[in-house]
Protein backbone atom coordinates (compact mmCIF):
# COMPACT_ATOMS: atom_id res chain seq x y z
CA UNK A 1 0.00 0.00 0.00
CA UNK A 2 1.46 3.60 -0.60
CA UNK A 3 0.10 6.54 1.64
CA UNK A 4 -1.71 9.26 -0.28
CA UNK A 5 0.00 12.65 1.08
CA UNK A 6 -2.96 15.00 1.35
CA UNK A 7 -1.37 18.32 1.01
CA UNK A 8 0.54 20.70 3.86
CA UNK A 9 -1.04 21.15 6.78
CA UNK A 10 1.26 22.37 9.82
CA UNK A 11 5.04 23.94 9.96
CA UNK A 12 6.37 23.34 13.59
CA UNK A 13 9.03 25.57 14.74
CA UNK A 14 11.15 24.61 17.54
CA UNK A 15 12.31 27.40 19.74
CA UNK A 16 15.20 28.01 22.59
CA UNK A 17 12.11 31.48 23.71
CA UNK A 18 9.18 30.80 23.31
CA UNK A 19 7.94 33.84 24.71
CA UNK A 20 10.17 35.92 22.35
CA UNK A 21 8.96 33.91 19.81
CA UNK A 22 5.43 34.01 20.19
CA UNK A 23 5.36 37.85 20.40
CA UNK A 24 7.56 37.84 17.26
CA UNK A 25 4.85 36.16 15.38
CA UNK A 26 2.10 37.68 16.97
CA UNK A 27 3.35 41.36 16.13
CA UNK A 28 4.40 40.16 12.52
CA UNK A 29 0.81 37.92 12.00
CA UNK A 30 -0.62 41.14 13.26
CA UNK A 31 -3.31 38.31 15.44
CA UNK A 32 -2.91 36.67 19.01
CA UNK A 33 -2.34 32.80 19.02
CA UNK A 34 -5.17 30.89 19.00
CA UNK A 35 -3.77 28.10 21.52
CA UNK A 36 -0.93 29.55 24.05
CA UNK A 37 0.08 27.01 26.67
CA UNK A 38 3.59 26.38 27.83
CA UNK A 39 4.25 23.33 25.57
CA UNK A 40 3.02 24.72 22.26
CA UNK A 41 1.75 28.18 20.81
CA UNK A 42 -0.75 27.97 18.01
CA UNK A 43 -1.24 30.20 15.10
CA UNK A 44 -4.14 29.86 12.46
CA UNK A 45 -2.59 31.21 9.05
CA UNK A 46 -4.98 31.34 6.24
CA UNK A 47 -6.46 27.70 6.73
CA UNK A 48 -2.71 26.38 8.30
CA UNK A 49 -1.13 26.01 11.47
CA UNK A 50 2.10 27.72 12.34
CA UNK A 51 3.33 26.27 15.47
CA UNK A 52 5.80 27.15 18.21
CA UNK A 53 7.37 24.52 20.65
CA UNK A 54 9.64 25.13 23.06
CA UNK A 55 13.32 23.38 23.08
CA UNK A 56 16.77 23.65 24.32
CA UNK A 57 18.60 22.50 21.37
CA UNK A 58 19.75 25.55 19.46
CA UNK A 59 19.09 25.76 15.97
CA UNK A 60 16.44 23.17 15.62
CA UNK A 61 15.00 22.40 12.25
CA UNK A 62 11.33 23.09 11.84
CA UNK A 63 9.06 19.91 10.92
CA UNK A 64 6.58 20.37 8.06
CA UNK A 65 3.21 18.12 8.62
CA UNK A 66 1.66 16.54 6.06
CA UNK A 67 -1.86 15.57 6.01
CA UNK A 68 -2.66 11.34 5.82
CA UNK A 69 -6.17 9.90 6.69
CA UNK A 70 -3.78 7.55 8.67
CA UNK A 71 -1.32 8.24 10.51
CA UNK A 72 -0.21 4.84 11.53
CA UNK A 73 -0.51 3.21 7.99
CA UNK A 74 1.97 5.81 6.44
CA UNK A 75 4.04 5.56 9.45
CA UNK A 76 4.48 1.70 8.51
CA UNK A 77 4.49 2.88 4.64
CA UNK A 78 7.36 5.26 5.00
CA UNK A 79 8.85 2.42 7.18
CA UNK A 80 8.17 -0.15 4.71
CA UNK A 81 10.27 2.06 2.27
CA UNK A 82 13.25 2.95 4.26
CA UNK A 83 12.62 5.29 6.82
CA UNK A 84 13.43 5.37 10.48
CA UNK A 85 10.19 6.48 13.39
CA UNK A 86 11.10 9.57 14.98
CA UNK A 87 7.85 9.49 16.92
CA UNK A 88 5.24 7.16 17.61
CA UNK A 89 1.66 8.27 16.34
CA UNK A 90 -0.19 10.06 19.01
CA UNK A 91 -3.20 12.15 19.87
CA UNK A 92 -2.61 15.22 20.73
CA UNK A 93 -5.96 16.60 21.86
CA UNK A 94 -8.77 17.25 19.86
CA UNK A 95 -8.64 13.80 17.67
CA UNK A 96 -5.40 15.25 16.01
CA UNK A 97 -3.15 12.70 15.79
CA UNK A 98 0.94 13.16 14.62
CA UNK A 99 4.08 11.34 14.17
CA UNK A 100 6.87 11.64 12.28
CA UNK A 101 9.90 9.38 10.86
CA UNK A 102 13.12 10.24 9.16
CA UNK A 103 13.30 8.99 5.59
CA UNK A 104 17.15 7.69 4.14
CA UNK A 105 18.42 11.08 3.21
CA UNK A 106 17.91 12.49 6.68
CA UNK A 107 14.88 13.99 6.01
CA UNK A 108 12.59 14.64 8.75
CA UNK A 109 8.67 13.91 7.66
CA UNK A 110 5.86 14.98 9.90
CA UNK A 111 2.35 13.06 9.01
CA UNK A 112 -1.05 14.09 10.81
CA UNK A 113 -4.73 13.69 10.86
CA UNK A 114 -6.50 16.58 11.70
CA UNK A 115 -10.27 15.60 11.62
CA UNK A 116 -11.20 19.69 11.67
CA UNK A 117 -8.80 20.60 9.03
CA UNK A 118 -10.78 22.46 6.42
CA UNK A 119 -8.54 24.05 3.51
CA UNK A 120 -9.59 27.78 2.84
Amino acid sequence: MSTQLRGLRTLIYPTSDLAAAKAWWSEYLATAPYFDEPFYVGFEVAGYELGLVPTDESGASPTTYWGVDDVAQAVADAQANGATLLDEPQDVGDGIIVASVENPSGHVIGLIYNPHFVAK
